[in-house]
């Protein structure tokens, strides 16, 4: 027997919406739950409002689910990518180490330091974790970092809206390092949100006989619903593949067993194939820090720690908006994210709708004419590469989902070369 909707969206009524303002709580408790009879979207009676779905009863793509008006972000999903490398002499330092284990670990290293820019960072700038922009098909997010370890690049591309899927490269020449990687999502509800991430990222080392690292992504659940002030947490495991023949297993809790700390992790890096012969070890909580050991366990003798909340971030440089192309995610949502700065949440939903409706045209123009959207700087693929499944065999359970994400996408250094703003020859994307 299926639990109650009550049993589902666990807590008291005093609980309900504590981190909400008064003026929005009756939203966010709607956004939470419905009365079974209308746990599922009918179709509306002429001139009448279809009934909303509740996240109680969602089941689908993050994309297709209308949130409170207050819970909005204002960064768009394209500019998640950039997550990677906010720390570029982490990210490149594996280029520099000649022992392929002690590469290997780097990579685990710079890994690990990206999972509180990619998972907590919103929470800590806005007291809780936010509902990003849905990209439109085609929207672009290019920057580049500039530091010591000297110029990494972004290339980040929505390259499929159903499914939604965003596309990334990320490149450093001078060190010889490139991340490429795609990935979507698939939400479902039950207690609280969670959220399988489809797709993959690949580390190569151009400098290293393009030695290559496939990297799986961490399934990701939403805690604090009840309260108003959504968090995430990471759970499962994940997989860091080496052609060197390494292999880095990352297992994470909400709170550890042992610790009793929320967001605990622990790691392992060993001969692919030879899980019990444990070369490195590392444990501690992604928010905060990580200590890396010899061996296995916590007598292991200390080579590194790492300090989440102080290692210094290299901020992204982006062209100004009036240099921008009309479809880069700064320039393309400008009115809605000034509106949601603002609390303009009537100007919000127009702006939103306009681009929603610029969309749809396009798409059905495109449809008219028997032909599809061209990507500025990726390629579909249909299947994993030969190389690829070799990587997965170190990966357990991995495997290519191309019916989730409208295939595999690669970054094309050719589209790359040629492209140049403005990207669409003056298209506008709405």
């Amino acid at each position: 027997m299926s639990p109650s909707l009550d049993t589902k969206v666990s807590g008291s009524s005093k609980d309900e919406g504590a981190g909400v303002s008064p003026q929005n709580k009756g939203s966010w408790s709607s956004f939470l739950k419905v009365r079974p009879h209308i746990n599922k979207l009918r179709t509306p009676k002429h001139g009448s409002s279809p009934s909303l779905q509740s996240i109680a009863s969602f089941n689908g793509d993050l994309s297709s689910m209308t949130a409170p008006p207050f819970i909005l972000g204002t960064l768009s999903l394209t500019e998640f990518s950039a997550y990677w490398a906010q720390h570029p002499s982490v990210f490149v330092a594996p280029a520099a180490e000649e022992d392929p284990a002690k590469r290997a670990l780097l990579v685990l290293k710079w890994f690990l330091s990206t999972l509180k820019p990619s998972y907590s960072t919103r929470n800590d700038k806005y007291g809780s974790e936010k509902k990003p922009l849905n990209p439109f098909l085609g929207e672009l997010f290019l920057g580049k970092w500039e530091d010591e370890a000297g110029t990494t690049e972004l290339v980040s591309e929505q390259v499929s809206h159903h499914p939604p899927v965003t596309a990334y490269c990320i490149q450093n020449a001078k060190h010889g390092v490139k991340l490429e990687g795609y990935n979507g999502q698939k939400a479902s509800f039950s207690r609280t949100i969670h959220i399988k991430q489809i797709g993959h990222a690949l580390l190569t080392l151009t400098s290293r006989a393009n030695e290559t690292y496939l990297i799986t992504l961490p399934n990701i659940h939403i805690e604090g619903l009840i309260y108003g002030k959504p968090f995430v947490e990471l759970n499962g495991c994940t997989y860091i593949s080496s052609s060197s023949g390494y292999t880095a297993k990352i297992d994470y809790a909400g709170k550890g067993w042992v610790s009793g700390k929320k967001n605990s992790f622990t790691a392992t890096l060993y001969p692919q194939g030879k899980e019990k012969e444990v070369l490195y070890s590392v444990e501690g909580q992604w928010p905060e820090s990580f200590t890396i050991r010899e061996g296995s366990g916590k007598h292991g003798a200390v080579i590194d720690t790492y300090n989440a909340r102080t290692q210094p971030i290299t901020p992204l440089t982006v062209p100004p908006l009036a240099q921008q192309d009309a479809w880069e995610a700064n320039k393309a949502w400008d009115k809605v994210i000034t509106a949601i700065t603002k609390g303009d949440m009537d100007t919000t939903n127009a702006e939103k709708s306009k681009l929603e409706n610029g969309q749809r045209e396009l798409r059905r123009k495109e449809m008219s004419e028997g032909r599809e959207w061209e990507r500025r700087f990726f390629r579909r693929g249909d299947k994993a590469e030969e190389w690829w499944e070799k990587l997965a065999q170190g990966c357990a359970g991995e495997r290519i989902e191309s019916e989730k994400t409208g295939g595999v996408w690669r970054f094309d250094e050719g589209k790359a070369k040629e492209a140049r703003r403005p990207f669409y020859d003056g298209l506008m994307p709405c």
